[in-house]
């Protein structure tokens, strides 16, 4: 896609995401439909190249979302979030990024509408409830209701704990993933509510 004039003022004529300077494009954050600027990153050859294999093939190459994560635009905070989501199944440094990132309800519900693309969408999705029924998202914040012993943790998690940016497990309905005294462990959801 041939980048819009707009991307490379705004971005200094650099990769949004690495800074690198070589075969930048433009490229449409989904679920976005419209090629306007606010919907578009500029990227280089290289992101491009490794958009294409698992992220965490590719994990040393994607350090560079340590910086373009704070980034003041939301179309790259969007990229860089899903990223981190999925480098955080393999790697421990992207879920302390995502433990301290705070996007706003718009920006974060963009990131998640288009987080799981490798999870067939003729499926119907499994909603996964907090313990008052209430829908649960990814990157939401939960508490727990009840005093939780984490297995293999050595540690009891407390009720009142408050678990920031949970992931869904997919087709476990009453599952979710969190931190918790820095542990990525899965959570019960009859046992959180939203926060």
């Amino acid at each position: 896609m041939v980048a819009h004039p707009d991307l490379f003022l705004r971005s200094d004529s650099q990769c949004e995401l690495c800074s690198n300077t070589d075969g930048l494009t433009s490229l449409l954050v989904a679920p976005k439909k419209a090629e306007a600027p606010d919907n578009c990153i500029l990227i280089c050859a290289i992101c491009s190249a490794n958009f294409a294999a698992p992220a965490a093939d590719n994990a040393n190459h994607w350090r560079c979302l340590n910086e373009s994560v704070w980034s003041h635009v939301p179309a790259v905070q969007v990229v860089a979030w899903r990223l981190l989501h999925q480098l955080a199944a393999s790697e421990d440094w992207p879920q302390a990024l995502l433990d301290m990132l705070d996007l706003d309800d718009a920006t974060l519900a963009w990131a998640a509408e288009g987080a799981f693309s490798d999870v067939s969408r003729d499926a119907a999705p499994q909603a996964h409830k907090d313990a008052n029924g209430v829908a649960l998202n990814v990157g939401d914040s939960v508490t727990l209701i009840k005093d939780l012993n984490v297995k293999g943790g050595g540690f009891t998690a407390k009720r009142g704990t408050a678990v920031r940016n949970i992931r869904l497990v997919i087709d476990q309905p009453g599952q979710i993933e969190g931190r918790i005294n820095g542990q990525q462990i899965v959570i019960l959801t009859q046992f959180v509510k939203k926060t």
